[in-house]
């Protein structure tokens, strides 16, 4: 019997990494069985918290030849937590700090780069407030590429009813260390279409390496499957940019 591993294979587990300060916190990681030099994908929930879909997305870019995880964000307020409660406890606490999810980001980074045929380039995608995370990130650590997925509060002041910490941090543009692909739906309100405006207007300014999409008929989260906010068309597009994206930057 052939010892070979087949190239579809994967190992999807859940992992203990050091996040910010040394903190030990709960994550899932994803990986290809055969052996390859492979780029490192750090997946950022969505604010519902770290869930099935999350997981999936996990696993997709694990399909896709990555190396994958995404850190439990929500682990210090309600380690083993169903996601929702996690959610809503983080909610109550004022939600995620930005300097711990910095930190958190930079420990499942290096998580990534010590796997067994890591290539040492990392690239960082989130959703919903993971996309203004994977933006705060990217200006914070030094990554190779960045995808935010309709990430509100990058550019637009604190809203009532959010967390504390959801607070604009259009001024961090100037750190941004990776080109970024953005992804949005032109029906959102946040971000708003003039808000995407701005932050590519920044981005220009400064020179930064950028691309951004807009969508018709489709508002926030159309990548989320199980939402009625789901938009296929561009949820399909929207994969092909992000994996195209990725190829060109996270390849040896």
């Amino acid at each position: 019997m052939s010892t070979d591993v087949s190239p579809d294979a994967l190992r999807a587990e859940t992992v203990t990494i050091s996040g910010h300060g040394g903190d030990q916190i709960e994550a899932y990681l994803a990986t290809p069985l055969a052996p390859g030099s492979r780029g490192g994908v750090v997946v950022i929930h969505h604010m519902p918290g770290y869930d099935r879909e999350s997981k999936e997305t996990v696993r997709r870019f694990a399909a896709e030849g990555y190396h994958a995880i995404c850190p439990n964000l929500h682990f210090r307020e309600a380690p083993g937590a169903d996601p929702d409660d996690a959610a809503a406890a983080n909610r109550a606490a004022g939600g995620v700090p930005d300097e711990r999810l910095v930190g958190d980001v930079s420990g499942a980074s290096d998580h990534l780069k010590a796997l067994e045929g890591a290539n040492g380039k990392i690239g960082v995608i989130g959703y919903c407030s993971g996309g203004r995370q994977s933006f705060l990130a990217a200006c914070s650590l030094p990554l190779d590429a960045a995808v935010d997925c309709y990430g509100a509060f990058v550019v637009e002041p604190h809203r009532e009813g959010m967390p504390a910490t959801m607070k604009p941090i259009l001024h961090l543009a100037p750190g941004l260390s990776c080109p970024l692909l953005g992804l949005f739906g032109n029906d959102d309100q946040y971000p708003a279409p003039d808000a995407v405006a701005t932050l590519d207007a920044e981005l220009t300014k400064l020179d930064k390496p950028h691309e951004f999409h807009g969508f018709d008929g489709a508002g926030h989260a159309f990548f989320s499957v199980d939402r009625p906010a789901y938009r296929p068309e561009a949820a399909v597009e929207g994969w092909k940019l992000i994996l195209s994206f990725f190829g060109t930057h996270l390849s040896a």
